[in-house]
């Protein structure tokens, strides 16, 4: 026997007229009742949820058309929180679903603050994978496969030019570093935070960043490594300083505060919001 909720008892518990729960079913797919032996329409508790998820999208300011999109398919539950967010990827990469994980970004970045999701589902998904990638239970093609989802993601970010209200900051990754993905969430934080920001990728020419920092008068050269062995190509190319009035930062997975201190450099830290303060506190 069919139980659930009809169409007036799921319009009371949500909020949302019958009629307009009729066209988002017919039009956008978004429910899934089932249906009793006289072909009545029951709605389940998923549609509940879904039905309130979409009216608080609706109440930001979003059409239904382009809430319908980021709900995703039928079956799946709503995102509400960031901690959920990440479940749902933490999820799809146990079931190496690239093109899922990337779809659950392209929610979590429409719905969450981009600072939020940086920090509470970005960071924590890259630090699973690449645990998974050193302990062997992931392959360097599907850890690629991974990284690439979320770099497409990032570089819609990344055209976003930004302000310069604190001057400009040059951000490279070592000379034979190729992990930018860090990188990229640092130069999106910093553009947040009022600076113009001139992103050079991986593996770039330090002698070109140099000359490039000078060129554009910028305050800050931020450079990335994600191993300590990345330091050999840095150490003789700057002997010869950087340019006066631009400060070096140093950050990644492979920097550190004795490795910043040897080469006169300022540690970024390994906290993203901690390190957008460090670089604004050189502004200053």
């Amino acid at each position: 026997m069919t139980t659930g909720l009809n169409i007036a008892a799921l319009a009371q518990r949500t909020g949302v007229a019958p009629d307009t729960l009729r066209k988002w079913e017919q039009r956008y797919a978004i429910l899934q009742p089932e249906r009793t032996a006289g072909g009545q329409r029951r709605y389940s508790e998923r549609d509940v949820a879904r039905v309130e998820w979409l009216r608080e999208r609706l109440e930001e300011g979003y059409r239904i058309g382009e809430a319908a999109s980021l709900l995703g398919s039928l079956g799946s539950t709503p995102p509400r929180a960031a901690r959920e967010h990440l479940k749902g990827m933490l999820d799809a990469l146990d079931d190496l679903e690239a093109e899922a994980i990337g779809l659950r970004l392209d929610q979590a970045f429409a719905l969450l603050h981009v600072e939020e999701t940086f920090e509470s589902v970005l960071v924590p998904l890259l630090q699973a994978v690449g645990e998974r990638w050193r302990n062997g239970t992931m392959t360097t093609a599907e850890e690629h496969l991974v990284s690439e989802a979320v770099r497409s993601r990032l570089g819609h970010l990344l055209a976003d030019a930004g302000g310069g209200v604190h001057g400009v900051a040059v951000l490279a990754c070592a000379p034979g570093e190729r992990h930018e993905l860090g990188l990229m969430m640092a130069t999106i934080a910093l553009r947040r935070d009022g600076w113009k920001v001139v992103y050079l990728g991986a593996d770039a020419p330090l002698d070109d960043a140099l000359a490039l920092t000078e060129t554009l008068s910028a305050r800050v050269l931020g450079l990335s490594l994600s191993t300590p062995a990345r330091v050999d190509g840095l150490e003789a190319v700057l002997q010869a300083g950087v340019p006066r009035g631009v400060s070096l930062v140093l950050g990644g997975a492979g920097a550190t505060g004795p490795l910043a201190r040897k080469l006169g450099a300022v540690y970024a830290g390994t906290d993203l919001g901690g390190s957008v303060q460090t670089i604004r506190a050189l502004a200053t």
